[in-house]
């Protein structure tokens, strides 16, 4: 850190004004204007979790304003939603994501799949939390499938009904580390978080006539817990675009990749080619067709992600260079 600054934590972010905690208390803050100037994407501002430089200590003087960014150990990246090709930083800093999903209506393999590549992608320890089991008729079919489609990840259960509905998740709530929950809208990430704060923090909703639930967060924020554990609750994501998660694809499909690289052929393209080991896995029951189709399409998104973003980036800077001639240009000309 530079001399003269002070650390502290983004809380929570709204627009361009920083909420941030630091050993003062809490503060508002803003970016730099020489942050904002050297920013090149999203990732160059600060996010929910980040440890950031600021100029002042207290708020007696007004904003404070942040500086610089502190290395980060993970963080979460979606593709933007809609149409544009950017990311958008979900959270950083994070130990373990908990990625909810209910066992009703929402329940959902193949979103649960892209929550896994991320999770994995963000540097931090991916476990699935399973909500309201109340609502659940069929659980160890569902446990089944989704142990096989998250190998070697842990597994838990929750159900708000009960007083100790939540003790499974106690072990990973440990002082000193951070605890993202990330899930569609109205899986109970909001009811979670007030029983295990033991307060009504956040608002909650019944579910709707279609048995799915109701939106309520509608910003990132970081909560204290008694013990010391820091909590990150983030809005339900009705898109869950993916954004450079080779590794954390890898991770997810481990049970697919085990194949890959035992074809006849080194340049096997798993399609048509005489013994390409997938194939072989498929028809023997080593490895399911779902599966395999859901790496492929994930794999496929992921390619062209990266193509378009690469070829929006190029695309920008070669506006930029274009933007430079005609400034110069025009100097010149007024220069004669």
């Amino acid at each position: 850190m530079s001399e003269g600054s002070y650390r502290a934590r983004v809380i929570s972010q709204s627009r361009d004004i920083y909420r941030i905690e630091g050993e003062a208390g809490e503060l508002f803050a803003r970016v730099s204007g020489r942050m904002r100037y050297d920013s090149s994407g999203p990732m160059d501002f600060p996010t929910v979790g980040d440890y950031v430089e600021v100029d002042r200590y207290s708020q007696d003087e007004g904003d404070a304003v942040i500086t610089g960014i502190l290395p980060r150990k993970s963080v979460f990246v979606r593709k933007a939603a809609g149409k544009s090709w950017e990311e958008q930083l979900v959270a950083s800093n994070i130990d373990t994501v908990f990625i909810c999903m209910s066992l009703n209506a929402d329940f959902n393999l193949r979103r649960l799949e892209r929550y896994l590549a991320l999770a994995w992608e963000s540097g931090a320890v991916p476990v699935v939390v399973l909500t309201k089991l109340d609502l659940c008729q069929d659980l160890t079919d569902k446990l089944m499938a989704v142990e096989a489609t998250a190998p070697g990840v842990d597994v838990l259960v929750t159900t708000s009904l009960e007083g100790d509905g939540y003790e499974e998740l106690q072990p990973y709530l440990k002082e000193g580390k951070t605890v993202a929950l990330i899930g569609s809208s109205g899986v109970g990430k909001s009811t979670l978080i007030n029983r295990l704060t033991g307060k009504e923090l956040l608002a909650t909703r019944e579910i709707r006539e279609d048995d799915r639930g109701r939106h309520t967060t509608t910003r990132r924020e970081l909560i204290r817990l008694e013990n010391g554990c820091m909590l990150i609750d983030t809005p339900g994501m009705r898109e869950l675009g993916m954004w450079d998660a080779q590794e954390g694809l890898g991770k997810t499909f481990s049970d697919v990749e085990q194949f890959l690289g035992k074809c006849r052929f080194a340049d096997c393209t798993h399609t048509s080619e005489p013994g390409c080991a997938v194939y072989e896995a498929i028809r023997e029951g080593k490895l399911s067709q779902r599966r395999w189709n859901d790496y492929r399409r994930l794999m496929n998104e992921e390619a062209y992600a990266n193509e378009r973003s690469g070829y929006l980036e190029q695309k920008k800077e070669k506006f930029k260079q274009i933007a430079k001639i005609n400034k110069a240009a025009n100097r010149k000309n007024k220069s004669c």
